[in-house]
Order: structure tokens, then sequence, then C-alpha cells
């Protein structure tokens, strides 16, 4: 009898705690407002979660714009700013990489990034490309695609595990897949953007940089995530990212997470 009754308060613990624990969920979204996702959807998600704690995708210069400039038009800060008129007790705080902007500017990662994707589209169309670069390409273009087809629809279908994957490897494809051409040809050598401090940057080395700076953004905005929920045990935290993003810092906060709190989807 005392054993079932030991096994008994040993259960309830372990579900009270449970219960307890933070829980943390990361929604994939889309920032700009289309028929299939605007505001007033991702306000419903907010309402139905009822989060203590809110995370929004800019660092605390944009935090500060976010909360202060009513022009500001995308998704998910029209969906914060109208569950905070709810519940005015809720929390808000930046994640992202402080002065993410500036950082790549400096380094030429911008606009060096985009003007290499944009000469390999050009290298395509030309059929300049040999067989192995082109086939790198549409690995590119065609997860691009899928993608875009996702997102079209309800937001479930682009906040789940298959999702997640057709993200990552579309990323891999990109930063990594498509580095590999700007490497192995001349043309991306030859091609320079000039850097706020007057130096010169070759688009095959902004890109480069640029793809680095994926890592270390995603991991850098997992331990942002990571230190608010230590400070703020036992809440409800949403985390409103793009969802390129959403795998990424998935698979980080699975790493990092010491029992402290659980990962959630906000259908389930």
């Amino acid at each position: 009898m005392k054993s079932l009754i030991t096994l008994f308060l040993f259960l309830l613990a372990g579900l009270c705690f449970s219960q307890n624990r933070t829980e943390i969920y990361v929604i994939g979204n889309i920032h700009d407002s289309v028929p299939n996702y605007h505001p007033k959807v991702l306000f419903d998600i907010l309402d139905k979660i009822k989060p203590d704690i809110i995370l929004h995708e800019v660092d605390s210069e944009g935090m500060k714009e976010y909360e202060s400039d009513p022009h500001i038009t995308g998704n998910e800060i029209k969906a914060s700013n109208l569950y905070l008129k709810k519940y005015p007790k809720t929390l808000r705080f930046p994640f992202d990489f402080e002065g993410r902007n500036q950082y790549r500017k400096d380094r030429g990662m911008v606009p060096a990034d985009n003007l290499a994707v944009k000469l390999i589209d050009s290298l395509y169309k030309e059929k300049a490309l040999t067989s192995a670069e082109i086939k790198l390409y549409e690995n590119y273009t065609n997860a691009t695609q899928e993608l875009m087809k996702t997102a079209a629809l309800a937001p479930e279908n682009f906040n789940n595990a298959a999702m997640d994957k057709i993200s990552e490897k579309r990323q891999n494809a990109q930063y990594s897949g498509l580095v590999k051409i700007s490497d192995n040809r001349p043309e991306f050598a030859e091609r320079m953007v000039t850097k706020p401090d007057g130096k010169k940057i070759s688009y095959r080395d902004g890109f480069k940089l640029m793809s680095g700076f994926w890592d270390l953004r995603n991991q850098t905005m997992a331990r942002n995530i990571y230190q608010v929920a230590e400070k703020h045990p036992h809440t409800k935290i949403v985390v409103l990212t793009g969802f390129l993003h959403r795998y990424y810092l998935l698979k980080e906060l699975k790493r990092l997470n010491n029992k402290d709190y659980v990962i959630k989807e906000f259908y389930d």
C-alpha cells in the first residue's frame, strides 16, 4: 500500500513539475500581410496560446522602432500590438543579433550576397554554368518554389517538421551550394562592392561571409531566447520569427535545453 502511495505522489509531483515548466512556441511567420496570413490570423494564434512573453526578430533598436513607430505594418508587430492591448501585462523583448543590419553592411555581406545570387541566376539563364553548377542552382530554386507553395496555405502548414526540413534544405542550398559556385568561378572574384569604410570586397568573399553569418545569427538568436527563458521561468514564451529561421532555432533550443523548458506547437 505504501509503495502505491509513494508511486502516486511521485507521479503527481512529476505532473505538477511538467505543468510548471516554461513553454516555448516558435512560430514561423510571413512578415508581410497576404490573404492566408495577416495580423488577425497571428493575433488569433497568440490569443489561443496566451503567452506571458513575446519575442520579436529585431535587435534593441528595432524593438524601439516597433514600439514607437505607428507606420510599421509587419504581421508580427501589428498582431503583437493587438495582443498587448488586450493583455497589457505582456512582456516583449527583442532576440535578434545586436546591430544585425550594420554588421552586415560594414563587412560587405550586403549587398554582395544578393548581387552574387543575381549573377548566378544570370549565368544560369545564359547557359554559362557547368552541369554540376546547374544542379546546385536548381536545388536552390526548386526548394524555394516548394516553400512558396506551402507558404500560401494555412500557418500550420509552414510550422511543422516537414516544412522545417524543406527550409533547411533551401538554406543549405543557398549558403553551401551557391557558395560553391561563387568559389569556383572567376566572375565572383572580379566583381566588387565598396564597404562603408571605402574598402572593396568581392562578391565571392561577401557571399562567403554571409554564409557564415547565417549560422552565427541563428545561434545567437537561440542563445538570446534561452536567456529569456532562464530569466523568466514558468512562463509561456512565443518566439515570432521568419519561417526560414524556425528549423535552426528549434534545433539550437533543443540542444541548449537542460530540461528547463518544453517546446510546443501552437496547434497542439
